[in-house]
């Protein structure tokens, strides 16, 4: 395993963690949306209030599979570096 398969493992972890959280707010950002399209509301603390509270409860709730990614990845990087060090 190179640098580079490590950097593209990095970016990986990264996508797979970050992209749930990003399309829960994109979905909950269109529903808004479309309400505010519906009722002529234009409230910019009406998209703002709801995503934060709904991208929150998901962090939280997926907060254990994350935490299991990171651990997993932080341990084969230190193994890495215990194959790479010697």
């Amino acid at each position: 395993m190179d640098l580079m398969s490590i950097a593209e493992n990095t970016v990986k972890i990264i996508l797979i963690l970050g992209m749930p959280s990003l399309i829960v707010s994109m979905i909950i950002g269109l529903i808004i949306s479309v309400f505010q399209a519906v009722t002529q509301v234009s409230d910019a603390s009406l998209s703002f209030v709801p995503k934060m509270i709904f991208v929150s409860a998901f962090i939280l709730v997926t907060l254990p599979w994350v935490g299991d990614h990171i651990a997993t990845y932080t341990k084969d990087l230190w193994d890495l570096i215990l194959i790479f060090g010697n």
